[in-house]
This record gives structure tokens, sequence and C-alpha cells, in this order.
């Protein structure tokens, strides 16, 4: 079931690029903007994640984290990051545990591959509560960056 504005945002822990374990928890009193992402390497995630880089100042102007979450292995994440210069972490979800805890897997994606992360996004706010909400079917849509913003506004 797709979680839904209002609801608790679940609790994880996953491993960041530097091998860190990182929890939502770690984050208490501060907003969080969540972003699954299906595959690193992609032009469309490459793009949707240089626009939260470009704009990082706006997202700290707005006391939010951004947190970049894929099945990829933390490996393949560790070299994206630093090709792309991100300023986040990003989380490796390889086993698919909070992809499918916050409703944003697909079952079957292109080429035969199974339970790779829908492109989502959830703000979270101090109090672990989600504030925003959007999962994409389509991989090669972004999140609506302007009602994430305006979420954020609103906290």
């Amino acid at each position: 079931m797709a979680l839904q504005v209002g609801d608790k945002a679940p609790n994880f822990t996953l491993f960041n690029t530097e091998k860190k374990e990182i929890s939502l928890s770690d984050f208490a009193g501060k907003n969080v903007v969540i972003l699954f992402f299906p595959l690193a390497f992609t032009s469309v995630c490459t793009a949707e994640l240089c626009e939260m880089r470009d704009n990082i100042a706006t997202y700290s102007n707005l006391n939010a984290e951004i947190l970049g979450i894929s099945v990829d292995s933390l490996f393949t994440l560790d070299k994206f990051k630093a090709e792309q210069s991100l300023p986040f972490n990003l989380l490796s979800d390889f086993n698919k545990e909070i992809s499918t805890a916050y409703g944003s897997i697909y079952e079957n994606f292109v080429l035969g591959m199974k339970g790779v992360s829908k492109r989502s996004a959830f703000v979270v706010d101090a109090n672990g509560t989600i504030q925003y909400a959007e999962v994409l079917e389509s991989a090669g849509d972004v999140p609506n960056f302007v009602a994430v913003k305006e979420a954020l506004a609103s906290l």
C-alpha cells in the first residue's frame, strides 16, 4: 500500500557510499527529502539528482536533508556520486526492503529486471511525518520539484 501524506515515515537504516549506516531517525528535528530512483548512470536519474545538486542551497535554506535511494550497490552509487559531484547521501537498498516499505518498487522493470526502485519523492517533516508523497509509474518522469519545495516551505 502506498504511503500517504500524514503517515509516519517508516524508519530505515541503509549503507551510504562511505559504507556508513544512515538511518532516517538520524535526521530527527530536520526535514528530509527522500528520493527513490531506478538506476544510477541513467539519463533521467542523472538529471534528477543533478537538479537536486544544483539547488542544494534552496533545500538547505528550507532545513532539508536529501537522501537518494536506489537498489544499486553502494559501490556503483559511490562512483555515480563522485562522477556527478552529488553533495548528499546516496543509500543502497540492494535488498529492496525500504523501496518496498515505501511502495516504491517495480515488480517488473525494463530488460527483464525485477525489483527496481520506482522514481519517487517523499518529504518527511522534523517529526517523521510524511508531508508530500509522489510515486511515479513512469521512470521517464521526474518528481514535481516545485511541489516538493512548496511542501518544505510550508513546514
